[in-house]
């Protein structure tokens, strides 16, 4: 059990109102004065104390919190960036499987292709991370459900101005929708590109210098 001591504010107030009482009542302009009623207010306050004892709480002792249970070893948690990469894919084969159409399948392949790069590149350098955030949030969600409303329109086995009309936006859309998967796979090799290009100018420098430039392969 724990203690708590909760003092009782009476006998400080019993002493405060000796001092008030007394400047109300009583002269107060020699020391005597001033020595009398501090020698009241703790008369006041011992006997207040007697009357008014401090109260002791007791308190159950708290409940001991059990431990986090650890985790399975060698399991750890599921990132995000494979999740979707997993998603992804599998809702990609899922629509190549239902889809008939051969040259919208076709694009369906590639494009599980490229999204499986894109990924792949970014769990392996993740301060790419934000180059890709357009592509999760908006072009890679808008294109899974443009083909779900594709394979739906195509399952429904009637022909009708909105089905029709629709599919054939749709179709039309895919060889865009392929082109921004091929730039934003690219896109990620952009500062490599810059790098590779600064060593191949600084070496064409060097070796113009040490009059190597002309030299082809194979000479000595």
């Amino acid at each position: 059990m724990a203690k708590i001591v909760k003092k009782s504010p009476i006998p400080l107030y019993g002493a405060a109102a000796v001092w008030l009482l007394w400047a109300v009542f009583l002269p107060m302009y020699a020391l005597w004065h001033f020595a009398l009623v501090a020698a009241a207010s703790v008369l006041v306050w011992f006997g207040l104390k007697k009357l008014c004892p401090d109260k002791v709480l007791n308190l159950p002792d708290p409940e001991p919190q059990p431990e986090p249970e650890p985790e399975p070893a060698g399991q750890a948690p599921e990132d995000p960036i494979a999740a979707e990469r997993a998603r992804a894919l599998s809702e990609l084969r899922r629509l190549d499987d239902n889809i008939e159409d051969e040259k919208i399948s076709a694009q369906i392949v590639h494009m599980e292709e490229v999204t499986g790069k894109i990924f792949d590149i970014v769990a392996q350098q993740p301060a790419k991370l934000p180059q890709i955030r357009r592509f999760l949030n908006y072009y890679l969600p808008t294109t899974l459900k443009l083909l779900n409303a594709y394979d739906r329109m195509g399952s429904a086995g009637v022909e009708g101005a909105n089905i029709d009309g629709t599919m054939g936006r749709i179709d039309a859309m895919m060889d865009k929708v392929v082109q921004a998967f091929d730039k934003q796979l690219d896109a990620l090799f952009a500062d490599e590109a810059l790098d590779i290009s600064t060593d191949i100018t600084v070496l064409e420098q060097m070796l113009a210098r040490e009059g190597l430039g002309g030299m082809q392969m194979g000479q000595s």
